[in-house]
């Protein structure tokens, strides 16, 4: 049977130097394992708020509604729980880690998850075929994560985390910002790659549609003011591609 994320009603609030104010306003989402859900919108419409208040993110304020992850209320577990539980967040802008390697990492990170530490010979393998595959050096292994990476290198080591890890669902939050051409295909042959191999539900957050040329959504949801203003099918996309956002931000 496969998972189910299911965000209702979820109203989410951020404390400025100018007070608190709301940013989502009543958001209603169901996403299924195996489906990739594209989240589209101008700047400021709630689209990161939405990635951040699933992951956990102490700025945001829950002020009412729920997220639950095969009936499970995902806003009451701690960080480390909602990612044992196989919720996954790609950030927009990954931080460094610096003293932590990569390898470090992503076995401390896959032992949390499963629960005990996986064979060093099968992992080892694992992690490398992995890199092969994201055209990354087998010394980023080495390296400490995300420290002196460019721009590229940071988004590609985050799809490594999530093929590695292999979580229900995974927030995507605007993965191809920074991208050239070249890396914006090796980050989404990634992408669909983890999706073909553990059918992994995807929440793509996105303002642009070239993204979706390479990883095909299922849904297309236009954020706007805090909701959802619209929803549908990929040709969704191709209309705000060909129309933009002014007829959702002047109704």
């Amino acid at each position: 049977m496969s998972s189910v994320l299911e965000i209702k009603d979820l109203r989410v609030s951020v404390d400025t130097e100018q007070g608190t104010k709301q940013i989502l306003k009543g958001v209603d989402l169901t996403l299924k394992q195996g489906e990739t859900h594209a989240i589209m919108g101008p700047n400021g419409s709630g689209k990161s708020t939405l990635a951040y208040a699933i992951a956990g993110h102490p700025r945001y304020n829950i002020e009412g509604g729920s997220v639950l992850l095969d009936g499970e209320e995902v806003l009451e577990m701690d960080v480390d729980e909602r990612a044992q539980a196989g919720l996954f967040l790609a950030m927009q802008y990954p931080i460094e880690i610096p003293g932590v390697t990569n390898a470090n990492f992503l076995r401390t990170a896959k032992t949390a998850i499963d629960g005990e530490a996986p064979s060093i010979r099968t992992w080892m393998k694992e992690v490398q075929g992995a890199m092969e595959n994201l055209r990354m050096d087998p010394s980023f292994a080495q390296r400490n994560v995300n420290e002196g990476f460019s721009g590229g290198e940071k988004k590609r080591n985050e799809v490594l985390q999530m093929e590695l890890l292999k979580p229900k669902f995974a927030v995507l939050d605007e993965t191809d910002s920074g991208l050239d051409v070249d890396a914006l295909k090796i980050v989404s042959e990634g992408v669909n790659r983890a999706k073909a191999n553990t059918g992994v539900g995807i929440m793509l957050i996105t303002h642009y549609t070239r993204i979706l040329q390479y990883i095909k959504p299922d849904f297309v949801h236009v954020f706007v003011n805090g909701r959802v203003a619209e929803q549908g099918g990929p040709e969704l996309a191709n209309q705000l591609e060909a129309e933009g956002y002014d007829r959702f931000v002047n109704a």
